[in-house]
């Protein structure tokens, strides 16, 4: 919608902004570096570090994860100004997000970093100080204005339908695979989303269907076993906009990417050549189940166990939160097969087979019980709750053939499945800010939208600026993973941010709505609900951070 902003400044930028972010980097570089030599050596033991002392100094610890993690996501933010600089994609909405971006980030850096809502880390948690200086102090005093914001929310309004609020500084064929989900999310899930949250109902496999038509459950698997062979970065866009419609259905495709991750990593060449191209296809669904009650996220201490037989293993005990389970033909299952182990030694994956269930009869396959979670969101796919006793495995569907592996399998899923979930995250993010616009744009207050009260609009552009920050650090993790690199870090920093992002602008956009948010009516609900998982799974956020922690330290 044009306007004319006669009241508003044309232009909010600094002189010498890209000059003045570069600069500023190098000043919480040396913050990062003084604060792990502190931290460090406060749970140096020996020359190793002590799991006790990390645990003692927990709050020190998660607070050097988010200051590193704040670090790493401007120097992203930077990195992605310099390309689309240098493609003549530098306009005046990116030259705002840039600029608020620093702003706002470096002045929660030298005043306070939220970890959650009652948790804010501070330097002095970290026994460092710093007093900023030059670039930095510029860019904390007049980067994240109110002129700027409103400039910002301006050039928003009047962003002629575009996908994304600012250049993503991907490339062309990325943004082709954008724009053909972007199209289909609009057309097939946003109208329908809602009403399936609210009865608490499946995704309609007609849905699923035309997901496999589109290529989602291959979209990384190598060509070779029936996949497209496309990269990270492409799964990362198709999460971001199929969640962005439906986190459920964004969702879908992560089951696929987990399992296929397992089988490529740590399967043997028949059971590649068995399982991946009926993944691909969405011949077979998958489901993950590793959770159980009373482990949480701490996996080595499982107490499902496998028996050998004469043709194979059954499984017997109870698992917990597992997505997607009832219509599921297949499950990657972690068990221990080894009973004189108490961690994660001895543990083993399993392809475990089963029957697809019907809503009469959800887990009809001998040896097998299983019961729904009934939940505040993500409700598309289901969560259960499974008992297994007696239930029979194939000898040939033990994971790589030999036990003892599953842990290590498991793990190295983590990086492709943290990108994953910081892309849902955008993807749910985006919709809050999207909807919250909208409602923003039509709500007329005092004579007035909603929109042209600075708090109102100021909430919209710090959602967009965070957004394209979570957007850039999850890219650069993918872009990491593409190219054979370790990126467990980066993607852990990606998930504990993006989390945190997609709930903040949830919670803003419901607060634009004022009491009609809190109706269920209103879309904006259910994608508070949503957005609220998004912190516990893949790794609750404390344990994201204690994971990074020990990385950084190490």
């Amino acid at each position: 919608m044009a306007h004319d902003g006669a009241d508003m400044p044309k232009t909010a930028i600094l002189s010498d902004l890209t000059d003045l972010t570069a600069a500023a980097l190098p000043q919480i570089e040396a913050v990062l570096r003084d604060a792990t030599s502190v931290v460090r050596a406060s749970v140096d033991r020996d020359g190793k570090v002590s799991g006790a002392a990390l645990e003692a100094n927990q709050f020190a610890a998660h607070a050097l994860s988010w200051l590193a993690t704040y670090v790493e996501s401007l120097r992203q933010l930077n990195a992605w100004a310099a390309r689309i600089a240098t493609e003549g994609a530098m306009g005046e909405m990116e030259k705002l997000i840039l600029q608020i971006g620093f702003g706002e980030y470096l002045a929660q850096i030298a005043g306070g970093i939220p970890m959650s809502q009652g948790e804010v880390a501070r330097l002095s948690d970290l026994g460092v100080t710093w007093t900023p200086e030059g670039a930095a102090a510029t860019l904390i005093a007049e980067g994240n204005r109110p002129a700027a914001r409103a400039r910002l929310v301006a050039l928003m309004r009047d962003n002629h339908g575009r996908a994304t609020f600012g250049a993503t500084g991907l490339d062309d064929e990325l943004e082709m695979i954008r724009d053909q989900f972007r199209r289909y999310a609009d057309d097939r899930v946003v109208p329908n989303a809602h009403d399936w949250h609210l009865k608490d109902e499946l995704i309609p496999m007609e849905v699923i269907r035309e997901l496999s038509e589109l290529g989602v459950f291959g979209l990384t698997i190598p060509e070779e076993f029936g996949g497209l062979g496309l990269s990270k970065a492409s799964m990362v866009v198709v999460s971001e906009e199929l969640s962005r419609g439906y986190i459920g259905v964004g969702s879908l495709g992560t089951r696929s990417e987990i399992a296929a991750e397992l089988i490529l990593c740590g399967g043997t060449p028949e059971q590649k050549a068995e399982w991946l191209p009926k993944l691909a296809s969405g011949e077979i669904l998958p489901t993950a189940v590793f959770t159980e009650p009373n482990t949480g996220s701490d996996l080595g201490s499982l107490r499902t166990r496998a028996v050998r037989t004469e043709d194979g293993w059954e499984i017997t005990g109870n698992k917990t939160w597992i997505t997607h389970a009832a219509r599921t033909h297949v499950m990657t299952l972690l068990a221990r097969t080894d009973p004189a182990t108490t961690d994660y030694r001895g543990l083993s994956m399993f392809l475990a087979e089963k029957t697809p269930g019907t809503e009469q009869d959800p887990f009809p396959t001998p040896g097998m019980t299983g019961g729904e979670i009934e939940v505040l969101g993500y409700r598309g796919m289901k969560e259960y709750e499974l008992g297994f006793d007696g239930f029979k495995v194939k000898a040939g569907n033990l994971l790589g053939g030999q036990p003892g592996q599953g842990f290590k399998q498991l793990m190295q899923t983590f990086e492709s499945a943290r990108i994953q979930t910081a892309a849902r995250a955008i993807g749910v993010a985006q919709s809050a800010l999207e909807v919250g616009m909208k409602y923003a744009e039509d709500r007329k207050q005092f004579g007035r939208s909603l929109i042209e009260f600075p708090r109102v609009s100021g909430k919209l552009a710090m959602m967009a600026v965070e957004i394209m920050i979570a957007r850039q650090l999850t890219y650069h993790s993918a872009w990491q993973k593409d190219h054979d690199r370790r990126c467990d870090l980066e993607a852990g920093m990606a998930k504990l941010l993006g989390a945190r992002v997609a709930w903040a602008a949830a919670d803003n956009a419901l607060q634009i709505h004022g009491g009609n948010g809190f109706a269920l009516e209103y879309q904006i609900s259910r994608i508070l609900c949503d957005a609220r998982i998004l912190n516990i799974f893949e790794g609750a956020a404390e344990i994201q951070a204690q994971v990074i922690a020990r990385r950084l330290l190490d």
